[in-house]
């Protein structure tokens, strides 16, 4: 098995005093041996952090020692590396970027749906599956039959709400998102708007995709997560999916195999906005990598 453990995290509580948690978690983490990325805000926690498993252990024992997480829940994957060079965590004033005032999915949320019962209502045709997750992220893989809702930023929802879903405010609406965070503000947000039979996915894909075998998943391609693993799979496995170095974009096994990518110089997606200048600065930096 992987040595390394991966941590997704986050729960939403009200932490009025979310800036005093910073230093005294930031020290277990370092002591611990923890790296990763946690934001910190007044309406919770969430992030990711990968370590050894005693490290893992003692950062979720001092999240859930404070009353307000002692039902925090996470999910776990294994990595043969650290998937993280440093230990970030920042305070924000939400811990994922809606960008609406007032919505508190610990007051209001959809029903929340089991993995293993989730197939159950991709197959109802009356339902409307969301996948709430950014351009970028479904591009790497989705559910069968599941809409995007082609944002850049989970900051345009509401205006795709707006925009595609006002109408249909009686019709089953089911979402998902990587580890549940999103669908979850997602849902407490159509709730707050009058969508009453709102579902989502517990646990997001990546609980999903440890508990449900591969042949019975509805699940297409990979998951994007937000370490260097870039993607995992079935299993919560690593991925064959891998980032342009130089734009950041996702790409697949085609893309990657495309005579337009140049592993550090550029990629199917950035070869026509690269300047001559940028080109050959990339080029010397990849080949002074190669050259040890």
């Amino acid at each position: 098995m992987p040595p390394y453990v991966v941590a997704a995290l986050y729960h939403f509580a009200a932490v009025p005093d979310f800036a005093d948690l910073r230093e005294p978690l930031h020290e277990v983490c370092a002591r611990a041996g923890v790296r990763g990325s946690l934001l910190l805000a007044s309406e919770g926690i969430n992030g990711t952090i990968a370590g050894t498993r005693e490290g893992i252990d003692t950062v979720l024992a001092h999240l859930r020692a404070d009353a307000r997480f002692a039902a925090l829940e996470h999910k776990e994957s294994r990595s043969a590396e650290l998937p993280f060079g440093k230990l970030k965590i920042k305070l924000k004033n939400e811990i994922v970027t809606m960008g609406v005032p007032g919505i508190d999915p610990a007051r209001i949320v959809g029903t929340y749906v089991e993995p293993r019962q989730w197939n159950a209502l991709l197959a109802d045709p009356e339902v409307l599956v969301i996948d709430t997750r950014n351009d970028y992220e479904v591009k790497v893989g989705s559910f069968e039959n599941a809409v995007s809702p082609q944002t850049q930023s989970f900051r345009e929802f509401p205006a795709y709400v707006e925009r595609e879903l006002r109408g249909q405010e009686q019709r089953p609406i089911a979402m998902f998102c990587t580890g549940g965070i999103r669908c979850e503000k997602a849902t407490a947000y159509l709730r707050e708007q009058g969508f009453e039979r709102v579902y989502h996915l517990r646990g997001g894909i990546l609980k999903y995709l440890e508990q449900v075998p591969e042949a019975e998943s509805r699940w297409n391609g990979e998951c994007y997560v937000f370490d260097e693993r870039v993607a995992v799979g079935h299993g919560l496995k690593q991925g064959r999916t891998r980032r342009c170095e130089a734009c950041g974009d996702p790409l697949s096994i085609e893309e990657q195999a495309s005579a337009d990518f140049v592993p550090g110089v550029h990629c199917p997606h950035c070869v026509g906005e690269l300047t001559p200048e940028r080109r050959a600065m990339l080029e010397m930096r990849r080949a002074q990598r190669e050259a040890g």
